[in-house]
């Protein structure tokens, strides 16, 4: 696999998040996932993202599992959620005790004595990220840490992280249903030599092209509050899916793979995490390295699927109020 450079971190040209393999899209198989996080690697891939937040720990220590007698990989880490026992979201702390205590953990369950990126997973708006950031620093300078990423972050938060200490890569939901970046967190990042790790290439399935609008969601999958697949914006949204099979399927494509493919063909800065939690869906988004797209094709899939064309927020109300990135 080629790889990217993020800030300067350079890693495989796809990452693997990590997150549905235990929290927030319902069950999954433990096997499985150990088994596509083995295949990820043995395609080429360099880079595995988590959140100690994700299971409260069980990501962590399924990845540490998953590990255990292979090289190790970049793992990045976002810390920061507080949840309680029921697993509610109970806000972000960055204060920088809190980072501490959050990498010491982490370090644990992963067990590993470093983590490769660090960053909060949300802007805490009660703590200055100077302070937030100034605190990964220290661990960097320690040995625990070995670059500093952000996450959801807005263009002037990330202009004063990086006056801080050199950000390695922010970690955002970009796609062709989130174009929010385009217009100023992007430019800022490429000003300052900041790279992107982008989430949500796949819209959480609704560009995997295997969505159905009989799909009955279980308990724990957050998708079943969001706007984006409630009602009427969900059947817009598939039907922006179905004019984009239609390229898809006269370039011999998948629709996810065209659209991690257009993510991909946005520029050698960003990295798009595949959020896979089976080896079939690995191996259908690892296709998308071999797709080219011409300018015809760009063309096509922006008509098909006009910037801000999606309906409905990519988060509830709650969770979007968390958002530095969209104030």
């Amino acid at each position: 696999m080629d790889t990217r450079k993020l800030g300067e971190m350079q890693t495989s040209t796809l990452g693997l998040g990590c997150m549905g393999m235990s929290d927030l899209y319902g069950p999954a198989d433990e096997n499985e996932s150990i088994a596509t996080i083995h295949a990820a690697l043995d395609a080429g891939v360099t880079l595995l993202d988590t959140g100690d937040f994700y299971g409260m720990g069980h990501n962590e220590m399924l990845i540490a599992k998953a590990l255990e007698g292979r090289d190790r990989p970049q793992i990045s880490v976002k810390f920061g959620g507080l949840r309680g026992p029921d697993g509610a979201w109970l806000g972000y702390d960055g204060r920088p005790i809190a980072v501490r205590n959050f990498v010491a953990y982490s370090l644990r369950r992963l067990r590993t004595d470093h983590i490769d990126v660090y960053r909060i997973a949300r802007v805490d708006p009660e703590v200055p990220i100077e302070e937030t950031v100034g605190a990964i620093a220290d661990l960097v300078r320690e040995g625990y840490v070995r670059h500093i990423g952000l996450s959801e972050a807005g263009a002037e938060t990330i202009r004063r992280a990086h006056a801080v200490h050199p950000i390695s890569d922010l970690q955002i939901e970009y796609s062709l249903m989130s174009r929010g970046i385009e217009e100023e967190i992007l430019p800022a990042c490429r000003e300052l030599g900041i790279g992107v790790t982008a989430y949500g290439v796949l819209s959480r399935g609704l560009l995997s092209g295997h969505w159905s609008p009989e799909r009955e969601l279980g308990k724990g999958d957050f998708r079943a509050h969001s706007p984006r697949f409630a009602g009427a914006n969900l059947e817009r949204n598939l039907a922006l899916v179905e004019a984009l099979r239609t390229i898809a399927d006269d370039k011999g494509v998948t629709v996810a793979q065209l659209a991690i493919a257009w993510v991909l063909g946005r520029g050698d800065d960003i990295v798009p995490l595949i959020g896979a939690r089976r080896r079939d869906r690995l191996q259908e988004a690892l296709g998308a390295l071999d797709v080219s797209l011409t300018e015809a094709d760009l063309a096509a899939i922006e008509a098909a699927v006009p910037a801000g064309s999606a309906a409905g927020d990519r988060y509830a109300p709650a969770q979007m109020a968390h958002l530095d990135s969209e104030r």
